[in-house]
């Protein structure tokens, strides 16, 4: 079924994994946590640790790089029965001021796709994580002259999309949201009456993955170049 996108005015993109690389990092930086602690436990024992103590955490201290490493320091102290060093604990704490300082890798196509967008429609950025964090990808990105508002979400739930689509004066049906996570920036948005897109990343964070119902709507790319061809 066809898709129409006539009324749309404001386009929402998330940032991590839509418009630039993010989760190939937190996988890499697994990958060498859990070697880091193989005398205490296997490799799928550490992974399933990390990601609990992940989401006990996560309404404490939010999406985003600090938070993963303090799940990271709580999970080695756990996993070792409090038995960890203070040079592996550094250890962990450098994985994360790395993960900070990777550059920020575009994806294919994000920088001409959002010249073309930009000349025909508001566009803002939409994004879960840290706060100082996103603001210096953004920066580093080279993109910010492309959007009129970026802000930085506790969550994507769908009262926090129609919370903020109220402040920015945004009428739902007005409103077309492209990001790589069905759960956080296609299903909400639908709940409100809005359109997305979803363009899925070959990385996915467990917490992230959901699956949609038969009646959901939304237009599914492969590559966000593929966008300007539908508005």
């Amino acid at each position: 079924m066809e898709i129409d996108y006539s009324n749309i005015k404001v386009i929402g993109f998330d940032a991590d994994d839509t418009l630039w690389v993010n989760e190939t990092y937190f996988r890499d930086t697994e990958a060498k946590f859990a070697e880091l602690l193989d005398q205490y436990e296997t490799q799928n024992k550490i992974d399933q640790e990390l990601f609990k103590k992940e989401m006990e955490n996560l309404p404490l201290f939010g999406y985003g790089i600090k938070g993963f490493i303090l799940s990271m320091i709580e999970t080695a102290i756990e996993l070792s029965n409090e038995r960890i060093s203070p040079k592996v604990i550094q250890t962990i704490i450098e994985y994360g001021k790395e993960m900070i300082h990777k550059p920020v890798e575009l994806l294919e196509g994000v920088e001409q796709t959002l010249e073309v967008l930009s000349k025909d429609y508001r566009l803002i950025v939409l994004t879960k994580g840290d706060l100082l964090d996103q603001e210096r990808k953004l920066k580093q990105s080279n993109l910010e002259t492309f959007f009129h508002h970026v802000e930085v979400m506790s969550d994507k739930k769908p009262k926090n999309y129609r919370d903020l689509l109220e402040h920015l004066e945004i009428d739902p049906k007005h409103f077309l949201m492209v990001g790589n996570s069905l759960k956080s920036d296609v299903l909400p948005v639908l709940e409100l009456g809005a359109q997305a897109v979803h363009i899925p990343f070959h990385t996915t964070w467990a917490h992230e993955v959901i699956q949609p119902k038969k009646e959901d709507t939304y237009l599914h790319l492969d590559h966000i170049g593929q966008l300007k061809e539908y508005l």
